[in-house]
């Protein structure tokens, strides 16, 4: 559309107020609302707010910034409907007053990443698997208390299939195309599955997805979480992330050689290598909470060890298989994200590793198609398999090692997210946890 088109299309809507939104370093969707009357001279001009009040942002002597609608993100939020008028969302780009793109703005951090990948000739192409917890609610209080007592695919007859049903049609009305929708394998642990597509559609869609699960869960009274570990014992949650490259010029899957075993090109092969070799230093970006590392471990089907494969799922890329005649769709899954994390700064990092990958020609190693799991130590050895962080604060030294991820998300960007999640796990540190109290109180 065009910004006139745009105009006559919030007038046709009966749009009274727009939410002009954005994320923050750690992803949080941020909201500055407008009346409608006043879109023309945002779209022409900006919208000025606080940055310094934003995580990740700016400084308070360097407070001053605006925002620009994205017009293409233009969406009526639906449970904020009324006869008096209805509210209107943008996802918008972040500015210096100079006019010059922020360089702390997540969103603008993955545009200049698929500018690169664009410079060596390709688009980029994702879809990521979000998986979430509905938890009940006591008195208004948020509980681990899952919703319904489902597994893996179950038809449970409770809420569940309604309410996933209703987040399908709501994620509907923001362009976002589903295509499964089904019950994960914890109790109460489900998953919504929309198109893959360009990398920027599929982030802003995958962060909006986010915001609207939680507002549906809202309206059954229950709390929809992207916690990654909520319920000890229990799967957690993950956000598997299915990438490809397209030749810019062909429009052809640069991942697909049908004369190779697996076929895959031998730009997919150092794409996946690149990837591993960064594995460890992207790990703060792609699972950033001090929770995340409590699913990281073996035995819940979250991977841990640096490998590929194509049928192993105990692996940290995998191959899914494709049906015969849709070779466009050949692609590589990343499986250690998790739904925590900002999702622009994770797309960025995954697609500057596995470019790197490329640019140096490098091979992975040999696909290892058994079980990881029950691999002895002696055998990870003997096959270089290592492993990824065991928690926060040894993801944030391997990323201090890591220039290419340093340069990905830039100084501004590094500084600050050292700066959050030292804080972070400082105040996990240095917290006493019930189980420290249950297990030593007494006996010490």
């Amino acid at each position: 559309m065009e910004n006139q088109e745009i105009l006559e299309q919030v007038k046709q809507d009966n749009v009274k107020f727009l939410q002009l939104q954005f994320t923050d370093i750690l992803g949080i969707v941020k909201s500055l609302t407008i009346p409608a009357r006043h879109l023309a001279d945002s779209l022409q001009y900006g919208t000025w707010f606080d940055g310094s009040s934003v995580e990740g942002f700016a400084r308070i002597h360097e407070s001053d910034m605006f925002l620009k609608p994205d017009i293409s993100t233009y969406a009526v939020i639906p449970w904020l409907k009324s006869d008096d008028g209805n509210t209107a969302r943008f996802i918008c780009d972040v500015y210096n007053p100079d006019g010059t793109p922020f360089e702390g703005d997540p969103r603008y951090i993955l545009k200049k990443a698929i500018a690169e990948a664009e410079k060596m000739g390709f688009d980029f192409n994702t879809g990521p698997e979000l998986e979430f917890f509905l938890f009940r609610k006591e008195n208004g209080a948020i509980k681990p208390l899952p919703q319904d007592s489902g597994s893996y695919f179950d038809l449970t007859t409770d809420q569940a299939y309604k309410i996933r049903e209703d987040m399908t049609l709501a994620l509907d009305s923001f362009g976002i195309n589903v295509e499964a929708a089904h019950h994960e394998v914890a109790l109460g642990q489900h998953e919504i599955d929309f198109r893959y597509g360009h990398a920027l559609r599929t982030a802003d869609n995958a962060t909006t997805f986010r915001f609207v699960i939680k507002a549906i869960a809202q309206k059954y009274n229950l709390h929809a979480t992207f916690m990654p570990k909520p319920i000890a014992g229990i799967n957690g949650s993950g956000m598997h992330v299915h990438q490809s490259l397209f030749n810019i010029k062909t429009g052809k899957n640069a991942f697909y050689d049908e004369n190779d075993k697996y076929h895959l090109s031998k730009i997919a092969y150092s794409y996946i290598a690149g990837q591993l070799a960064h594995a460890k230093s992207m790990s703060a970006v792609l699972s950033p909470t001090v929770n995340s590392y409590k699913r990281l471990v073996p035995g819940f089907e979250a991977p841990v060890y640096i490998c590929w494969a194509r049928i192993n799922r105990s692996a940290l890329i995998r191959i899914p298989r494709i049906s015969e005649g849709k070779y466009q769709s050949t692609r590589a899954e990343l499986r250690c994200p998790d739904p925590s994390c900002n999702i622009y700064l994770a797309f960025a990092v995954m697609l500057n590793a596995g470019l790197d990958g490329i640019r140096k020609n490098i091979q992975p190693p040999e696909p290892v198609e058994e079980d990881v799991y029950h691999f002895t130590d002696e055998k990870l050895h003997k096959l270089g398999i290592s492993t990824l962080p065991a928690s926060l604060w040894h993801a944030m030294e391997e990323m201090k090692k890591d220039k290419l991820v340093q340069d990905a998300l830039g100084k501004h960007t590094l500084n600050m997210f050292i700066e959050a999640k030292t804080r972070e796990w400082d105040e996990f540190r240095l917290n006493v946890t019930q189980w420290e109290l249950d297990k030593y109180l007494e006996v010490y």
